[in-house]
């Protein structure tokens, strides 16, 4: 959650290995590969529980922290300190030297700045770019922002539910949760909703280093 301290804008990037502000971008074996990671990492928090070094739990710390997860590279000692198996794993995402800055830090608002910290507003306005209201649209590892005023919030598209964390945790309760989309579209509180006359939902989001 964070508050709204400047209007949405999206910045629709141009097709290429470099997005519009000059931040190299992932090839399409490299976003294919970073979407795989991106989702199993979240799908792991979920199974187990949140890992120990996720520290700032809450919608856009579950982002980031996958993010830098997913960048990191995922060897037998990764694998075993996280209780991941082997079997199955997709491909690492392997950078150059000019993509590195993509995993260390994200673009601030309104400025060149970059830093490890990034509220929910700064991940979507400065690091993402839209893609539609229509949840057809979206990819596994997409971003769905909703804006209800003075709060926001993130959720991922899973590729088939959606996952977020509430914000709140106790010692029984982890904050994690997962739905189905259906669930979501028939929810009771219409604000959250993934609909197009949902006002309160901004739409699909994609991270801005990715090929559509």
């Amino acid at each position: 959650m964070g508050k709204s301290l400047f209007p949405i804008v999206f910045i629709l990037c141009l097709f290429g290995s470099a997005n519009a502000d000059g931040i190299p971008m992932l090839d399409y074996k490299q976003s294919e590969a970073f979407r795989a990671w991106f989702v199993r990492i979240i799908a792991e928090q979920l199974r187990q529980g949140p890992w120990p070094r996720w520290f700032q739990r809450d919608c856009a710390g579950l982002v980031r922290f996958a993010v830098y997860e997913t960048f990191k590279p995922h060897d037998e000692a990764w694998l075993r300190a996280n209780s991941i198996s082997d079997r199955h794993l997709p491909r690492e995402v392997i950078l150059s030297p000019d993509q590195k800055i993509i995993s260390e830090s994200w673009r601030q608002i309104r400025s060149d700045e970059r830093s490890a910290y990034a509220s929910a507003i700064v991940i979507i306005q400065e690091n993402s770019r839209f893609v539609s209201k229509d949840m057809n649209q979206a990819l596994p590892g997409d971003l769905l922002f909703f804006d209800q005023g003075d709060d926001q919030h993130l959720m991922i598209w899973m590729g088939s539910y959606i996952a977020y964390h509430t914000g709140r945790e106790t010692e029984k309760n982890t904050g994690l949760r997962k739905y189905s989309l259906d669930d979501f579209m028939n929810w009771k509180d219409t604000r959250w909703q993934p609909r197009f006359d949902n006002p309160n939902f901004i739409g699909v989001c994609r991270f801005s280093f990715l090929m559509p």
